[in-house]
């Protein structure tokens, strides 16, 4: 009787192998196929990476006309936000705090709270404040007329 559970067991374990081996047979396809398709994924980012760095260059190679109209600063100042200059420059063009809001591109309420210090422009906004900074009087109005 002992003869028979071990071969029982025997068959068992030689069915349950066949069995598995159809099932890793299944799963390494699949994973080859999945390896492959990630390396084709893989090289596709390395293209798009190129092409988006050789578009920053070009970006980088066309803005400079913009940066011609930008006054020439002195080498190692760090341009900051200030209140009070931006009060100042506004009252120097003759403007109303909405008419200079809308010359920034923002709200009157905005620009209460950038004059009166509550609140500092985000990065987005410094740009536009730069700008206006660097404007005449008569460029200024010129700009506000044309919005």
């Amino acid at each position: 009787m002992p003869n028979f559970a071990q071969s029982l067991k025997q068959e068992i374990s030689r069915i349950a192998r066949k069995e598995v081996r159809k099932d890793i047979a299944a799963l390494r396809k699949a994973s080859t196929a999945y390896r492959s398709e990630i390396a084709s994924l893989k090289r596709a980012v390395k293209d798009l990476s190129a092409q988006l760095r050789s578009a920053q260059k070009a970006v980088a190679r066309s803005t400079p006309a913009a940066a011609e109209e930008e006054p020439t600063r002195r080498p190692g100042r760090k341009r900051t936000f200030n209140a009070e200059r931006l009060k100042a420059k506004r009252q120097s063009f003759g403007m109303s705090q909405a008419q200079m809001a809308q010359l920034l591109g923002i709200s009157s309420l905005s620009l209460w709270k950038w004059e009166s210090g509550q609140v500092t422009p985000r990065a987005s906004m410094l740009e536009r404040y730069f700008v206006a900074m660097s404007m005449g009087k008569r460029k200024a109005w010129k700009a506000l007329e044309t919005t």
